[in-house]
């Protein structure tokens, strides 16, 4: 009976968070009635089932919607614009790590597809998710269409308030699919830096299921009982070119309080895939309250008046 109770409310729970989603963001009719601080609080403590703690943060979580709202430099913008993050990255690295581009356009009338390579990945520069295309005969162009313009009209800034995305002038992006030769699937590298400094890595695999694993390393690449999801277990040696991603985000994380670098590794070849201010939109899904914390004090946050 507990049992059903507990998974009663959590149902609960979820509708209700999905709710304010839902009505006072992604669809954006009621978007303009919470200001971004009222809002933050608000789904931070129906996810977290604690208030926001604004005055003296600890948790990673915690201290990952304070920067939304405090920790606001005009060149997080062009870092998580998709598109013009390529020029921050080839000033700052060379563009020997971006992932060949193919075009950019405003709009889906501009595509011309005929043009476009057998295979290719289209994306948006102010959202997340791709479009995969492993055979160009196969793809549905007008569903292919559908969904740019769906991306195109979204906002993504309201979904979690992360304010970069706010004035994101968005385009669509073309880019060459990374692909090994060897046919296997490719590792994502994650490395989450703090204050400019590397601190933790997540490494993204396919399991055998199709199922994304994700599985967390220190500095040291030492495995972490950590999970936010699915995990295939430390079974991933160092990479070979480990002083070169320590390196490279570094050199990207610089003057930033927290940014997440991604990286493919394709052919033993690291392509730098996005820049990544608020993981899981401040709402890392930990295995513990423990790990929240010990992230959290990882991270020191930047002496500012606070709003």
């Amino acid at each position: 009976m507990i049992t059903i109770i507990k998974e009663h409310l959590y149902s609960v729970k979820k509708s209700i968070i999905k709710f304010y989603e839902n009505k006072f963001t992604l669809k954006g009719k009621y978007s303009c009635i919470f200001p971004d601080k009222i809002y933050i609080k608000k789904v931070f403590e129906l996810r977290a089932g604690k208030k926001l703690n604004l005055h003296n943060p600890q948790t990673f979580n915690e201290k990952c919607n304070w920067l939304k709202l405090y920790d606001r430099k005009p060149i997080y913008t062009i870092m998580a614009d998709k598109y013009l993050a390529r020029q921050y990255i080839s000033e700052r690295i060379g563009g020997s790590h971006l992932i060949p581009l193919v075009g950019v356009w405003d709009r889906t009338d501009d595509i011309d597809f005929e043009s476009l390579p057998d295979k290719f990945v289209l994306k948006c520069n102010h959202d997340n998710g791709v479009i995969i295309c492993h055979d160009k005969t196969k793809l549905d162009f007008s569903a292919t269409v559908t969904e740019l313009n769906k991306k195109l009209q979204r906002n993504y800034y309201k979904k979690h308030r992360e304010w970069p995305y706010k004035k994101i002038k968005r385009k669509i992006i073309c880019e060459k699919l990374l692909e090994n030769s060897n046919g296997t699937p490719l590792l994502e590298y994650n490395v989450f830096c703090f204050n400019g400094i590397p601190k933790f890595f997540k490494v993204g695999s396919i399991l055998s299921d199709g199922t994304l694993a994700k599985d967390f390393y220190d500095i040291n690449w030492n495995y972490l009982d950590m999970k936010t999801g699915a995990y295939a277990g430390d079974i991933f040696p160092k990479p070979l070119h480990y002083d070169d991603l320590l390196e490279i985000a570094k050199k990207l994380s610089a003057g930033t309080t927290h940014v997440r670098v991604d990286f493919y590794d394709c052919d033993n070849t690291l392509y730098n895939g996005e820049l990544t201010f608020f993981s899981n939109g401040g709402h890392m899904n930990f295995s513990s309250e423990e790990w929240n914390y010990i992230w959290g004090q990882e991270l020191e946050l930047p002496k500012k008046r606070r709003r």
